[in-house]
């Protein structure tokens, strides 16, 4: 789904060695959010040091840029920036305990101004693609921005990806929680209406990182929101995810044309490369020549359609897991949306590195992002993406973290 056709500050060295020692005997529990180089990925905290810490990251066009890194009773840690709403890094436990980031980023605010390919980001208005950039609502017609040549992708040439949001930190019983809030103009990239939106990051004390979406509109608009993180479970930069065994809860998918625009069709992924029903690991066809749809995408970048009693069925379900057989980590996604675009990285080619140097090459990592489906506004038969004044759009997505053997 993937385009990088974005826009290396340095910050201030860590504090002195004296200066260092006092802050670790009074703040102990803080320490590693309060000498933490604003571009450096962070380390997990002590067992115990829960809570939310905020820091500078930079700016972007004369704006103060936050980074938020929330850190649950394990240890585990979610950072995130006010900069597209942005995940930066995820520090979770392989099975021996030891924390790595299974999140692809950057350590500077300018490679995510500038060439980022959606690490991490809060993509909308429109996640995704809308065929042509023109869609009919109401019988008015609305012209969006090309940036993804015919049609429009992530919302167009400045999406909520590369907005400043607005964060709050929230009281949660679940854990350490952080609300990111955004107005998005009318007329915003030719979306029109004004639409307040809201994303609220939990990290809860069960190692799941909860994610709930809300807008409201003063004008009939389309809205779909998702997250765009590239993981790796065995740790951001150590190669391929082709290894990682997925399994999808879809047993139909949405085919696309050359431009990966769905055909309107909803077709079984049953004797194809897109069965995941039974978990597989992710390279096992990922180079079928014979699929026409593999060859289309370079591999995955397609939506599959979650097995639902119904189309409209908003109720939480459990959509997929991936497993590292070499680390032990495993992510289980549940979510309320009807949709979930699985990416494997086929666009990553090393022309851009992550904060150890390495370049970010075709498979280094994949996106699982629960949506609803791309061009819904001019494919009637789609679950509608239709957003009008008195209702509210909501969406809850849930990345659980556990081990295996």
């Amino acid at each position: 789904m993937h385009a990088a056709n974005r826009r290396s500050t340095h910050f201030p060295a860590p504090l002195g060695a004296r200066l260092f020692l006092v802050l670790a005997l009074v703040f102990t529990s803080t320490v590693s959010a309060a000498i933490a180089q604003p571009g450096a990925t962070p380390e997990a905290t002590p067992v115990g040091a829960a809570g939310v810490a905020s820091e500078p990251f930079g700016e972007v066009a004369g704006q103060a840029v936050e980074r938020y890194t929330l850190t649950n009773a394990s240890g585990m840690q979610i950072s995130i920036l006010t900069y597209g709403a942005t995940v930066q890094s995820i520090m979770v436990p392989d099975r021996e305990g030891n924390m790595e980031n299974v999140a692809l980023g950057f350590d500077n605010i300018e490679d995510y101004d500038t060439i980022s390919p959606y690490f991490g980001s809060i993509v909308g208005r429109y996640a995704n693609r809308i065929a042509e950039g023109t869609f009919t609502l109401d019988g008015e017609t609305y012209e969006l921005a090309i940036n993804n040549d015919p049609n429009t992708l992530h919302g167009g040439d400045e999406g909520f990806d590369n907005k400043i949001w607005t964060a709050e930190e929230v009281d949660s019983a679940d854990g350490p929680s952080v609300m990111m809030s955004y107005t998005s103009p009318d007329g915003e990239e030719g979306y029109p209406g004004t639409l307040d939106v809201s994303v609220t990051y939990t990290l809860t004390d069960s190692d799941e990182i909860r994610i709930d979406y809300a807008a409201t509109t003063d004008a009939p608009t389309v809205i779909n929101l998702s997250n765009h993180t590239y993981f790796n479970l065995a740790g951001e930069g150590s190669g391929t995810i082709y290894d990682h065994e997925l399994q999808l809860n879809a047993s139909n998918f949405t085919p696309v044309d050359e431009t990966l625009i769905p055909t309107g069709e909803i077709a079984p992924v049953a004797g194809t490369p897109f069965d995941f029903t039974t978990s597989k690991p992710i390279g096992e066809d990922i180079r079928d020549a014979s699929s026409e749809q593999i060859m289309i995408g370079l591999g995955y970048d397609h939506n599959f359609v979650l097995d639902r009693d119904a189309p409209d069925d908003t109720t939480m379900i459990e959509a997929g897991q991936v497993m590292d057989p070499a680390t032990g980590r495993i992510m289980t996604i549940s979510t309320t949306e009807p949709g979930i675009q699985f990416y494997s990285g086929n666009f990553l080619n090393g022309a851009i590195s992550g904060p150890g140097g390495q370049a970010y090459r075709q498979g280094d990592g994949f996106a699982l992002e629960t949506q609803h489906f791309p061009d819904s506004p001019n494919q009637p038969d789609f679950p509608s993406t239709e957003l009008r004044p008195g209702e509210e759009f909501t969406s809850t997505t849930v990345y659980a973290f556990s081990t295996g053997e």
